[in-house]
């Protein structure tokens, strides 16, 4: 360990995240060992899901951070291609929550998914930490390598794992409340925190040791992170109160069967994600099935809870777009970090972290304003703060290639406009990713509710895919990024993005009108309803506008 004089920033930053880090488990282990089965107004079983979450999120965002660096200086992919594959895995993790979703609801409840998840997440991110040699730049002859074999198969792990667990996780959380429960969006908030703290911490420390010590010590803390996950959800079972339990009793052939199926998923994953070509046409093919059926479902509904659908549907359908520009932190403008940003000594991987600090620190002042804006009847509806979301992911980028145009094509973009773009693109996360994950929740058929949950990941996987693409283009023909070609590509989508933002502005009356939130109805587990508040965030008045 070199002497703490000659630590740099870099340096700094990790030691801190370590103590943040000791921090949160102390609050988790109080939480623990209390004997009230409230904490902080609710159930503990937020918080085990919470601390659950936390590690996963510290496994996934920390090796997130790193798989664009390891794919271009590790392996030795061209910029463009290392784009594509990165877009391609982290589309494919938001794939197959529909698989996960479906299998929960239908046979194994979501407490079960989860648990097989975090088995397969542990052993892919484990299979991380095999480097073997350097790659080399001709690609037929890298396929045939075990290492890079093993590379492949711990993609396909970590992608079916966090299929088994992403939608019913989420799921869960709702499982713990009535659906008309003033509580629910500041539960989903708390949660959305935890997948933050988890986040920013693991980008640090795992992409602080990945780019400093050494790639498979990275990936091997984000491991031994995921297994940490596990241990909490599994020691925190009772806590839940029954929720996540499957449906129905499950034959234990039939569970194994289960089990086979998400064995034989991460085979085929193991295929497709090293033939990223193949997906595009998947994601076309599959996601018009899931149209029609979910369309199927909704015209078997009554009026309110079919318009409900629609509204879900148009919900979703915005998902692409803000991801495939908001997804650009881990792919192309993770590596504009890298080599035009004037970074100091601390490397780019752990910029990552400002997104979920961010998160940390603007969620509350977010929960607070809706609740704030709510009780005087001004809340944004749901449609809304999606064109609020999309306008201000737009403006990132548009302010971000205006302050690296300022100095010049020759002299580094100052740092400050990483954390002006990261600002943007968060206050427009919060405006749609917790959000979204509660309209889905609320507005779902119970029958319906992972596989909508489900729908909201796979839209977002589309997005990904998009951003990998975007990534790509970014490379040029030659297949290197260029500083002023990826400019011109942020400028052009900041725009573009902006201008549809106005549109969903306009048509969110309509959609707000689908949603029928005045006469949604609760169900309790004896099967009784009682009538529902009129708004996501609690008891408040029917907003006044869109």
């Amino acid at each position: 360990m070199k002497d703490m004089g000659l630590w740099d920033e870099g340096d700094w930053i990790a030691v801190i995240a370590l103590v943040v880090l000791g921090v949160f488990l102390t609050i988790g282990a109080l939480i623990a060992g209390s004997k009230k089965p409230e904490f902080a107004g609710h159930p503990k079983g937020l918080y085990m899901l919470f601390f659950a979450e936390m590690w996963e999120r510290f496994s996934y965002y920390g090796m997130r951070a790193l798989l664009i660096f390891y794919l271009t200086q590790h392996w030795l992919f061209s910029d463009g291609k290392s784009n594509l594959i990165y877009g391609a895995y982290t589309s494919l993790v938001y794939i197959t929550p529909v698989l996960g979703g479906y299998l929960a609801d239908r046979y194994l409840g979501q407490r079960k998914a989860v648990l097989f998840g975090g088995v397969l997440l542990a052993l892919g991110h484990l299979f991380m930490a095999v480097e073997g040699d350097h790659g080399i730049t001709d690609a037929a002859v890298k396929q045939s390598e075990g290492a890079i074999n093993v590379f492949w198969l711990a993609l396909a792990l970590i992608i079916v794992g966090s299929g088994f667990l992403k939608a019913n996780i989420s799921v869960m959380v709702g499982q713990l409340y009535r659906l008309t429960d003033a509580r629910r969006d500041a539960a989903y908030t708390i949660f959305y925190m935890g997948i933050n703290v988890g986040a920013a911490l693991g980008t640090i420390l795992v992409g602080y040791l990945g780019q400093k010590i050494g790639w498979a010590y990275g990936f091997g803390l984000a491991g031994i992170g995921m297994v940490a996950g596990l241990i909490v959800f599994v020691l925190g079972k009772n806590v839940l109160l029954g929720a996540g339990e499957a449906p129905a009793p499950l034959a234990r052939n039939k569970e194994i069967s289960i089990y086979g199926i998400g064995i034989a998923a991460v085979a085929v994953m193991w295929a497709l994600v090293q033939y990223q070509d193949v997906i595009q046409n998947i994601l076309i093919v599959s996601g018009l099935a899931l149209l029609g059926y979910v369309l199927y479902e909704s015209f078997k509904l009554d009026k309110e809870p079919r318009e409900r659908m629609f509204a879900i549907l148009f919900l979703i359908a915005l998902n692409p777009l803000f991801w495939g520009l908001f997804e650009q932190a881990g792919g192309s403008f993770n590596l504009y970090t890298d080599r035009f940003v004037d970074k100091g000594g601390v490397p780019a991987s752990v910029f990552q972290s400002i997104n979920p600090i961010y998160i940390i620190l603007f969620a509350p002042v977010f929960a607070a304003l809706w609740q704030w804006l709510g009780k005087r009847g001004l809340e944004p509806s749901a449609p809304a703060k999606f064109a609020l979301a999309l306008a201000q992911v737009g403006l990132g980028f548009l302010v971000f290639v205006w302050g690296a145009n300022s100095v010049g094509p020759a002299v580094a973009t100052p740092v400050f406009f990483v954390f002006m773009l990261y600002l943007l693109h968060t206050t427009g996360e919060l405006c749609l990713s917790p959000v979204g994950l509660s309209a889905m929740n609320r507005l779902a058929p119970s029958f319906l509710a992972s596989l909508i949950m489900g729908a909201w990941f796979y839209m977002t996987a589309v997005g990904n895919f998009v951003a990998g693409k975007i990534g790509e283009a970014t490379g040029g023909e030659s297949g290197n990024m260029t500083k002023e070609a990826t400019l011109g590509i942020y400028w052009e989508i900041g725009l573009i993005t902006i201008g549809v933002s106005v549109v969903v502005l306009a048509l969110s009356p309509i959609v707000k009108k689908w949603m029928h939130l005045d006469t949604l109805r609760d169900r309790d587990i004896a099967g009784r309803e009682e009538l529902g508040e009129p708004q996501a965030a609690g008891t408040h008045p029917e907003p006044k506008g869109a």
